[in-house]
């Protein structure tokens, strides 16, 4: 039985990292665990431990090879666990050169010792050392198939992988692996200040940045920083959003003025961009602790014309409106190198599950859109299923609207496919994105 105690000697952010790992085993999203375990850590442990557990996650399948062959009868042996311990300490010897090896090893030896028992550190210790001595000559075993291969190599399912090169073929499929193992970068977008003027108070603050990828209005951030220690964040003047997900908003193509509902808001960032050009944005969702977050992004960025409620997509209560933004829940696999938990979450049952959820809520949408308005349908999925058979099905069930590309330059061509909004990591160096911009008959 595990012993639950801690020890004084183990870091703060070690612990942490452990609790996200268990979290996740429990179902729990990435994202929000990490939040909640390391929001008593100071900036640098907290992005310490970011960088330990989202990078362990990135590798894990190539971790778990080497683990496999240095584990006497393999990993089915081990406690789920003792796993985590055991990834994140290899983690820190192998990929994390800020970490002396005998940090590394003596702090999973007593965080095995004190959650898996005494036995648990001893079997830590052993195997960390034995991987610190062969690391010169470290390789996992590599199988003769070249799919095999590439999936252990870049640490995705098979069955993604296998749907990937179906679609993009070996070469296009190796450069989406690769792009999904890059760490996500901070993307901001000004907010009542133009690029120019940001930029300048960036640099003042001492962040670098860089221009962001498909958008001369967005910038990257390349400084590590803390946002919440940065005057220009906390004065409202940016917000942060993938290239991806802001060409979302620009391929909207939003009537100056108009009515918008953005019917699956949270956290809120494309109501904000909603906004440049919207009357009034109602940003809607489910669940009241998301639609708190979009009140906090309003209140922060000064947004006066956003006005959040709580509301089921699949039952709009409210009026029709110009424009209708059906942001859909979905498996999310343009976003993996920001959401590296969710290659491990997913099955392949859960696209016919949202599926039937994404055709329910685009149903629902088509009736708040007004006579001559427009519905826009986007994902930040690269699923056909998600994607482009949605789009084909609802137009085939509603005559009433059709497909209509944004005006010229709203976007740039590259992210253009027979009209609808294609972004693609691989291609484009930044999340994926897809949407469809549809226009109902007047």
């Amino acid at each position: 039985m595990a012993v639950t105690r801690r020890a004084s000697t183990i870091t703060e952010a070690r612990i942490a990292a452990a609790d996200v790992c268990a979290d996740i085993r429990r179902g729990e999203l990435l994202d929000p665990s990490f939040d909640r375990r390391t929001s008593g850590l100071d900036a640098r442990d907290r992005r310490w431990t970011r960088e330990l557990v989202y990078g362990m996650l990135r590798r894990r399948s190539w971790i778990d090879a080497l683990l496999d062959v240095r584990v006497k009868g393999g990993l089915q042996r081990l406690e789920p666990g003792f796993l985590d311990l055991m990834r994140l300490g290899t983690y820190q010897l192998l990929e994390m050169g800020s970490v002396p090896a005998y940090a590394a090893i003596g702090q999973t030896v007593e965080l095995a010792k004190v959650r898996e028992g005494i036995g648990a550190g001893g079997l830590a210790n052993a195997v960390l050392r034995r991987i610190d001595r062969e690391r010169g000559a470290m390789a996992a075993v590599v199988p003769a198939d070249a799919v095999d291969a590439l999936v252990l190599s870049h640490s995705h399912p098979r069955w993604l992988v296998d749907r990937w090169i179906a679609r993009f073929g070996m070469s296009e499929t190796e450069a989406l692996l690769e792009a999904n193992n890059r760490e996500a970068p901070l993307i901001a977008r000004p907010v009542g200040v133009d690029i120019d003027t940001l930029r300048t108070m960036l640099s003042d603050a001492g962040v670098s940045t860089e221009p962001a990828p498909l958008l001369a209005d967005s910038v990257v951030m390349t400084s590590a920083l803390s946002l919440h220690e940065l005057g220009v964040f906390r004065q409202g003047l940016f917000h942060l959003q993938d290239p991806a997900s802001t060409l979302v908003t620009k391929y909207a193509d939003v009537p100056q003025g108009a009515t918008v509902i953005d019917l699956c808001a949270a956290p809120g960032g494309k109501s904000v961009e909603l906004a440049r050009h919207a009357g009034l944005v109602i940003s809607c969702d489910l669940s009241p602790t998301r639609i708190a977050r979009v009140m906090e992004n309003r209140e922060r960025l000064a947004v006066d014309q956003l006005f959040a409620v709580v509301a089921d997509a699949r039952m709009p209560a409210v009026r029709p409106a110009d424009l209708v933004l059906v942001d859909a829940p979905c498996t999310g696999t343009g976003t993996f190198r920001r959401h590296p938990d969710a290659r491990w979450r997913l099955r392949i049952s859960d696209l016919a599950v949202l599926g039937a959820l994404q055709r329910s809520i685009l149903r629902a949408a088509a009736g708040v859109v007004r006579p001559g308005g427009i519905l826009v349908y986007s994902t930040c999925s690269l699923e056909p299923e998600e994607n482009d058979e949605q789009v084909d099905q609802f137009l085939a069930e509603h005559p009433d609207f059709a497909l209509e590309a944004p005006s010229d330059g709203a976007v740039p061509e590259t992210v253009l496919d027979a009209g609808r909004l294609r972004v693609l990591p691989q291609r484009h160096g930044t999340d994926g994105a897809f949407a469809a911009r549809m226009r109902r008959a007047a």
